[in-house]
């Protein structure tokens, strides 16, 4: 069994603004720490996928900055998106481009902005779905244990009775159905119910067997990819690939619709990163939850974040659970209850300042 990665490093990160932009997404942002959450991404599969079979999907804007941040993988195997179209496009393509090189490929599949705190046990997990994924055929996804009553992710219900693999740390299971986001009191039925998990937008699959999905369910993606499988990776043949697929998730246009999906439950420490929410759950705490860069103060606050990227001192008086971002050209205060609405500010702006998005 020979393992592929493919990092999928097309999204803008709007809930991210304003560090995040479009000339400069969340994914190439140093979040935490000294590398960037894409470089955190290919790190963590040192020791299982070599640089030199790990593929990155990106906008084809941002190839050279890829480059740049990854310079183990070699330049051939940063795979550019002449549009944006969904992540069944992009995995169509990266499954293809694969296919061509080695037909018995296994794929793991991972987006790019992830945090995971415990990289042994991530290991063990994607050893364990490969393993699935190679002796049953199916399509196999991870799914997170939940901690709360999360209605910022999508979930998975899967059934416990209905065993399918079983590794050395971690067990594969038949997936009754996807779950879109629900609302509070729909969460904490699935947190009791025990059944539930988070989508963690993480798979692992023969290369055949997703092909197979998406001739079946995507077809018409599956056909504009199919002078890549026979070897044409020209920027002209991937262009019309692209234009002839319709913008589609891979979740919605198959993950919900094939029957023979497994899951495997994870504990690692994930996150998806989603929004600045998730960067304050995230980060270390003074005793009253304040999470403050060097350059912020807080005085009669609680719960908030301060982060600063220009410099300028941040001083909080006598305000609770507010988010503030600030940059050299545009400032972020939040609610920490309302960071999903961060993408109408960007929205906006878009058609008012776009220089600011």
């Amino acid at each position: 069994m020979t393992l592929y990665a493919v990092i999928m490093a097309g999204g803008v990160g709007s809930r991210f603004w304003p560090q995040s932009r479009e000339a400069h997404p969340k994914q190439y942002l140093n979040v935490f720490g000294d590398a960037s959450l894409m470089q955190a991404t290919l790190g963590r599969l040192s020791g299982l996928v070599p640089p030199e079979r790990c593929f990155v999907v990106t906008n084809k804007s941002h190839v050279q900055k890829t480059q740049r941040q990854l310079p183990a993988v070699p330049a051939g195997n940063i795979l550019a998106e002449p549009m944006r179209r969904n992540t069944a496009p992009c995995i169509a393509y990266a499954a293809s481009r694969i296919a061509h090189i080695d037909p018995d490929a296994t794929l793991v599949v991972l987006p790019a902005d992830s945090v995971i705190s415990d990289v042994e046990r991530f290991h063990q997990a994607l050893r364990t779905a490969a393993e699935a994924a190679q002796t049953t055929g199916r399509l196999v996804t991870l799914g997170v244990e939940p901690s709360r009553p999360e209605t910022g992710y999508g979930y998975i219900e899967y059934d416990r009775s209905a065993r399918l693999h079983a590794g050395h740390e971690h067990e594969a299971f038949q997936v009754k159905q996807f779950r879109e986001k629900p609302d509070r009191e729909t969460a904490q039925h699935f947190m009791e119910a025990g059944t539930f998990l988070w989508n963690s937008g993480m798979f692992v699959w023969r290369v055949g067997s997703v092909l197979d999905a998406f001739a079946t369910h995507l077809p018409r993606v599956y056909d504009a990819f199919a002078p890549v499988r026979a070897g044409a990776h020209d920027p002209g043949t991937v262009e019309a690939g692209f234009e002839a697929s319709p913008s589609v998730s891979v979740d919605y246009g198959i993950m919900e619709h094939a029957g023979d999906v497994a899951v495997v439950p994870v504990d690692f420490g994930w996150d998806d990163l989603g929004d600045w929410r998730a960067v304050y759950d995230l980060s270390p705490k003074d005793a009253r939850g304040n999470a403050l860069d060097a350059d912020a103060v807080a005085v009669d606050s609680t719960n908030c974040l301060a982060r600063t990227a220009n410099g300028r001192y941040i001083a909080l008086v006598g305000v609770d659970d507010l988010l503030v971002v600030d940059t050299p050209d545009a400032l972020l205060v939040c609610h920490k209850d309302a960071t999903q609405r961060i993408k109408t500010i960007v929205e906006q702006l878009r058609e008012t300042h776009p220089g600011l998005v």
